[in-house]
């Protein structure tokens, strides 16, 4: 995707300084200055978005000529001259003025005013979804807001965010979910709107007020004669689609064979539909059994079909067969939706930990699945209508299989999990049980061991392993095999799952295993509830360690025969594995 182009439109000294804080945050804009007229004309007719730090009103007043169509007019975004606010003024949606009002904020440290309808009930807009809307948007956003009934009808099971339970899907159960509590809705009342998933370009003749949102689902094969123009090329395509009522929204990719790589007609017809023109060799294409081969293709360019093999080879199932003109043929196919499973990683429990690609993805999810404390722990961040599923400890392969199957439907879907997915979470157990067909995607987290490093000091400076003393999943043999390899090894080890009421065995044997290849004085730590509000730690000797000390709450780091304790502060002391940098050598 092209980079959007942001002018900033600066008059004061003081506005001018905010001006070039903010280029530095967003890494590149172009800023004008002088006469702030002047400067939002020349801005509206290149930017695709403006900050402007001229007064909200005076900024209104300015650009009140230009404005003609929400779709095309840049976003606007006012800040104030002492940097406080962040206002989006226009485009708030469709011209990004919001998610670049967040994003400024965030990096000043500024209050982001949002007053855009859905914003301030945190429902998401159907124009931000990244896909083409038409019809009544604007009524159909109404009735979502008001709480009234609207019909979500998918024509294929493409994934969308969370919607307010009053958005309800024919032949779907209505559930209210609260903790494992599953209570059955009755059915909705009639809807008084419709949401349309589909791309068609039409809905069938209806009185309900509709909105279509039109998936990038359609790939389009062409194949044509050697300087065809670009204007016989878009009349087929236009044509073809009314002919099948297509919208030309949903286009995702326009593909050809690679005898066409330089095609300019092909080309420019691309870059008007504003999406990807691929090409691929003859030879693949060849191999591809299309319905409808040509002798004179296959002499001219190496393959029997061009456009036809051309969208099979894209993964799309052919909906439209070849259609020709003495020029140039056409086929049309689409890619089948597939649902979205993020295994998504919380941190240590310190909401400031937990990444903001996690948050995203947690407030673009239809579907939360996980550990009843996990789940409290984010829940705030939800959208009104996301299905939450929390349950117990020893739930793993049911909530993996869960998350699997409702992807499978079409949904967007997250597991959440303590710390990183990948480290004795959720993200190996669920692609074992099985994930073709969806989209899956780990969202990775501080994990307890780099939040317990952080709080003693730097023990993981140098190589390290880290072990469970958990035998549910790993038979106590081999785990004594690994203590043994990196107490040889004198590597740090950081211990999960140290001690628990019945386990309470594993942990000293751990420390005789790890002591015969320490001195005694070697420094262990337990951390325990790291990050979160009961966060302690104790720092003792190999020799003097207590085990009494560890629950389940805890994670152990025994240190290496390098690691020592040093002073800091004012009267403290951190515990550090040195990396052995030459240039510390004269220090």
């Amino acid at each position: 995707m092209t980079k959007p182009k942001i002018t900033q439109v600066a008059a004061t000294v003081a506005a001018i300084a905010r001006a070039e804080e903010i280029d530095k945050a967003l890494g590149g804009t172009t800023i004008l200055t002088g006469s702030a007229a002047d400067g939002l004309r020349e801005a509206w007719g290149s930017a695709d978005l403006i900050i402007s730090h001229i007064a909200l009103g005076a900024t209104t007043r300015l650009i009140a000529e230009y404005l003609e169509n929400k779709k095309t007019d840049p976003g606007v975004v006012v800040v104030d001259e002492a940097g406080r606010f962040v206002i989006p003024l226009v485009g708030g949606h469709v011209g990004g003025a919001n998610e670049l009002a967040r994003t400024i904020a965030e990096k000043i440290g500024a209050t982001a005013v949002v007053t855009t309808a859905t914003d301030a009930q945190d429902i998401p807009g159907l124009d931000t979804l990244g896909w083409n809307t038409t019809g009544d948007l604007a009524g159909v956003t109404r009735a979502m807001l008001d709480g009234e009934s609207v019909e979500l009808v998918r024509a294929e099971p493409w994934p969308m965010p969370a919607l307010p339970n009053n958005v309800w899907e024919p032949g779907v159960e209505r559930v209210e979910r609260r903790g494992t509590h599953v209570k059955v809705l009755p059915p909705a009342p009639p809807a008084v709107a419709r949401i349309l998933v589909s791309d068609a370009a039409n809905p069938a003749a209806d009185d309900l007020p509709t909105v279509m949102v039109h998936p990038k689902s359609l790939v389009v094969g062409m194949g044509c004669n050697r300087d065809t123009p670009v204007e016989s090329l878009r009349s087929l395509l236009t044509d073809t689609f009314a002919a099948n009522n297509l919208s030309l929204s949903s286009i995702k990719l326009l593909t050809s064979v690679d005898a066409k790589a330089d095609e300019q007609g092909l080309i420019e017809l691309a870059g008007e539909l504003g999406v990807e023109f691929r090409t691929i060799d003859a030879k693949t294409l060849a191999a591809i059994e299309a319905p409808n081969p040509s002798q004179h293709a296959a002499d001219a360019v190496g393959t029997p079909s061009v456009s036809e093999a051309s969208v099979l080879a894209a993964g799309a199932k052919l909906i439209v067969e070849k259609t020709k003109t003495p020029e140039a043929t056409i086929a049309v196919g689409r890619i089948a939706p597939v649902g979205h499973l993020a295994i998504v990683g919380l941190g240590p429990g310190a909401e400031d930990l937990l990444t903001p690609r996690a948050a995203n993805v947690l407030r673009t999810s239809q579907v939360v699945i996980g550990y009843r404390p996990y789940v409290a722990q984010i829940r705030h961040l939800l959208r009104p209508g996301t299905e939450i599923v929390a349950s117990g400890m020893g739930s793993e392969e049911e909530r993996s299989l869960l998350g699997i199957k409702k992807a499978r439907e079409g949904r967007n879907v997250a597991i959440v999990c303590s710390g990183d997915p990948a480290i004795y979470a959720m993200a190996s157990p669920t692609y074992e049980l099985g994930t073709e067909g969806i989209e899956v995607e780990v969202v990775p987290g501080v994990t307890a061991e780099l939040a317990a490093s952080s709080i003693l000091g730097a023990p993981l400076g140098h190589d390290h392993a880290t072990i469970s003393l958990s035998d549910l999943h790993t038979s106590w043999e081999d785990i004594e095999r690994r203590l043994q390899a990196v107490a040889e090894g004198d590597l740090v080890v950081a211990l999960y799952n140290p001690r628990s009421r019945k386990r309470v065995m594993h942990l000293p044997r751990a420390l005789e295993i790890i002591g015969a290849h320490r001195p005694p004085t070697c420094p262990v730590a337990v951390v325990q509830d790291a990050t979160r509000p009961g966060q302690n730690f104790r720092i003792s000797t190999i020799a003097d360690f207590d085990v009494d000390w560890v629950d389940m709450h805890s994670i152990v780091l025994i240190g290496s025969s390098s690691t020592r304790m040093i002073a800091t502060g004012t009267d403290d002391e951190v515990m550090v594995t040195p990396r052995d940098y030459t240039w510390l050598e004269n220090k």
